[in-house]
């Protein structure tokens, strides 16, 4: 361990206390990976602050001794933005305080480490809906949702993370505090520093706490479950329900014939909703804070137009919360039940709905020329143009063999993706696995900005470095299926 680091861990014990360094392997190991293991990182400690002051401290001594820093939440990231190389991680799970709820102004200031489900819980209980939903919500932390802009099956109607945020404290690399837990909906006095920190996957500050809206608790809500012969049916429905259902209409997902196959095939007590086989599916979702919305007329006045235009083959609202829950199941498994059909290349990609029709089409053409055999599972929030694009590997094929054509498809879908106006990072972050491939597909005038701005606030790239935008040499890459 070098001398600057030693000293860093010691003095770091009298800052947090000794029980809160962490330096032994078994006690660090869980900090070093993240949820699709397709890196092991490596860290020298991981230190356990209990608040914002602590973390400020951390912070001001890593730059005297010039140690890299990476925050960590829950642990639930998909792009290797939370895997350290080198130096510490700070792990926010101390700082799990809720500090206000203020039903006047409808906001809720939580720390950091605060589960994403306890803060719907206590929103709730207060009568009110905070409406970020994920399916890793039981684990994933507002810090990390804050630090990856989430998004989620929400997004239709209450936005992103970044629409749900109002104001942000976060330490800077350099220890400063910056305190703008605001609960103001109006603001110009100057620049809304806020959204720097929000989505930068901890490159420019830590976010150690964060002012919330909250949302009238829904009264009413339906769901249907429904069968088309095509994405482009889809695509339709949605247009046509947009029109007729407004700002009920909360979520609007897509899910193929395969996705669904293995998920009744590998979930648990799981069955499909609709007697016969469709090409692609919907799972749509009404809801409204009047308690006797006439949500199932609404829904209805769009569905039957649709099946006699031939837009819509069969659907099924459902009859309970029970069944409405069973509907959204297979549409929550569907990540989990992939890796049961061996390897999956994932992609989170987003491009005007405009364009989802012909990208899903030509797309699956291109990847199945590519590599006969290939299953796409893309699904997704269309309603919000995010698709999950997944490639699972022809059966019998070796995992390994499959994995080291990461980056052909990568290519593949992504090309796809810019030629349409769309985005390759739509909810869940650069991270290291995307960020070589940002200068191929993102503005030079926007990268070199961004660029600008990790240097002007971070000019010791001590705050995950590597990650997001290239800053320095020996950065750590992205060897797919190692």
């Amino acid at each position: 361990m070098a001398e600057g680091l030693s000293a860093f861990i010691e003095e770091a014990r009298g800052l947090i206390g000794p029980d809160h360094v962490l330096t032994e392997a078994a006690a660090i190991e869980p900090f070093l990976t993240e949820t699709r293991k397709l890196h092991r990182g490596q860290a020298d400690a991981v230190l356990r602050p209990a608040n914002a002051g602590e973390v400020a401290a951390i912070m001001t001594l890593a730059k005297q001794h010039r140690v890299p820093v990476v925050a960590l939440g829950g642990n639930t990231g998909l792009t290797g933005g939370g895997v350290p190389f080198g130096g510490v991680v700070v792990s926010l799970a101390r700082l799990k305080a809720i500090r206000e709820v203020d039903t006047e102004n409808a906001t809720m200031t939580v720390e950091a480490g605060v589960v994403l489900q306890d803060v719907q819980d206590v929103a709730r209980s207060s009568g009110f809906l905070f409406p970020l939903s994920l399916g890793s919500e039981g684990s994933c932390t507002i810090g990390g949702n804050i630090a990856t802009n989430a998004g989620g099956t929400g997004v239709l109607r209450y936005g992103n993370m970044r629409d749900l945020v109002l104001g942000v404290e976060a330490v800077l690399p350099d220890g400063r505090i910056f305190s703008g837990l605001s609960g103001l909906r109006k603001d110009n006095a100057g620049y809304d520093l806020k959204h720097l920190f929000i989505g930068s996957e901890g490159t420019l500050g830590i976010v150690t706490a964060a002012v919330l809206k909250l949302f009238p608790m829904p009264q009413s809500r339906t769901t249907a479950f429904i069968g088309t012969s095509s994405p482009e049916m889809v695509v339709r429905l949605f247009a046509s329900l947009r029109q007729i259902a407004g700002e009920r209409l909360t979520a609007f997902e897509i899910i193929p014939r395969f996705g669904l196959e293995i998920v009744l095939k590998h979930g648990h007590n799981t069955r499909d909703p609709l007697g016969g086989q469709h090409a692609s599916y919907a799972l749509v979702e009404l809801t409204s804070p009047e308690a006797d919305a006439p949500l199932d007329d609404i829904l209805l006045a769009a569905l039957e137009p649709a099946l006699e235009a031939g837009i819509v083959d069969d659907a099924v609202l459902a009859a309970s919360e029970a069944q409405s829950r069973d509907f959204w199941r297979l549409r929550e498994l569907l990540s989990e039940c992939q890796h049961f059909e061996g390897g999956s290349i994932k992609h989170d990609v987003s491009v005007p709905i405009s364009r989802v029709t012909d990208f899903l089409a030509e797309t699956g053409d291109v990847c199945r020329a590519f590599m006969p055999g290939c299953r796409v599972c893309d699904f997704g929030h269309i309603g919000d143009g995010n698709i999950h694009y997944n490639i699972s590997q022809p059966v019998g094929m070796d995992r390994q063999a499959f994995l080291s054509q990461w980056h052909a498809f990568n290519e593949i879908v992504h090309t796809a993706v810019k030629a349409r106006g769309g985005s390759i990072a739509a909810e869940h972050g650069v991270g290291l696995i995307k960020r070589d491939e940002l200068p191929d597909y993102k503005d030079p005038v926007a990268l070199d900005l961004m660029a600008t701005v990790k240097k002007a606030l971070d000019p010791d790239n001590l705050l995950n470095p590597g990650k997001v935008v290239r800053i320095g040499n020996n950065l750590p890459v992205f060897n797919p299926g190692h």
